[in-house]
């Protein structure tokens, strides 16, 4: 007998939210594969947030439905609590305790206890090269390595689903591209989907697909490519010169380019 396939990771269906008179989500559908890094793109106030907060369990659709690895978000919120991990835009730790306290207490929420947290504080600490600052107060991090601590707590209990709310805030280039490294690791050492929420160009560009967000609609989807593809080329104006048929000649000839001439401006368009 042949084994049914595994459901996606994320599934949405035609989601709807509303505050108020103001609709945050306009008939919203996606899905995201399992193992992917999913990404949420677009500016404040387009409806990645409150997306993210119904596929964490905080909200309730108006109308529609989202389902995690199969369970409905509104009807089975245990479910889904279970094999999601997230991390908030907003720091989530206690600052008066150590990195291993933080951890330990976020794992007793999740019913581990004894030797197998323990192992697996460890390994996560190791993972995330943060295992010589385990006993440092959380207030003495920089904010790179407090990411980190968000990222381990959000681990803890192994979810299948890792949510990331704008990862990026509040740590400097270097820290971001270390943040990505772990999740590129974590990717092919634990398996795990991802789904994140930013509005940084450098970050979509590291997902292996994206959903662009716009006033609450859903108003593009696909990989980073082929969303770059969509856009064009760059338009290149040169505004005057002594001579604009001749430039215009001369750089069809040396660049294989088809200028034209508008107004004495010399116009180009290049991938």
């Amino acid at each position: 007998m042949q084994a049914m396939p595994a459901p996606p990771a994320v599934e949405v269906s035609s989601l709807v939210f509303r505050y108020g008179d103001r609709t945050a989500l306009d008939k919203i559908s996606f899905s995201v594969e399992q193992g992917e890094i999913f990404g949420l793109l677009g500016p404040n106030g387009g409806g990645k947030t409150t997306l993210f907060r119904i596929l964490s369990t905080l909200l309730t659709p108006a109308e529609g439905s989202a389902r995690v690895s199969g369970f409905d978000v509104s009807r089975q919120p245990l479910a889904v609590r279970k094999i999601i991990g997230v991390v908030f835009q907003n720091q989530s730790l206690d600052r008066r305790l150590s990195a291993s306290e933080n951890l330990i207490h976020q794992g007793h929420l999740y019913g581990l206890r004894g030797e197998a947290l323990k192992n697996r504080i460890d390994s996560l600490l190791e993972l995330l090269s943060i295992e010589d600052r385990r006993n440092d107060a959380v207030d003495t991090l920089s904010g790179g390595l407090k990411r980190r601590v968000e990222l381990a707590k959000g681990l803890i209990h192994q979810p299948e689903l890792l949510f990331l709310d704008e990862p990026s805030t509040g740590v400097d280039p270097g820290a971001r591209l270390d943040f990505w490294e772990y999740i590129q690791l974590l990717r092919r050492q634990e398996g795990i989907t991802v789904l994140l929420t930013t509005h940084l160009l450098e970050e979509a560009d590291k997902c292996d697909r994206l959903a662009i967000l716009d006033q609450g609609r859903l108003v593009a989807e696909g990989s980073p490519r082929e969303l770059k593809e969509q856009i064009g080329g760059d338009i290149v104006v040169i505004l005057s010169s002594r001579d604009s048929q001749k430039l215009s000649s001369d750089i069809s000839q040396q660049f294989d380019l088809e200028p034209t001439i508008v107004n004495g401006s010399v116009r180009f368009e290049h991938p």
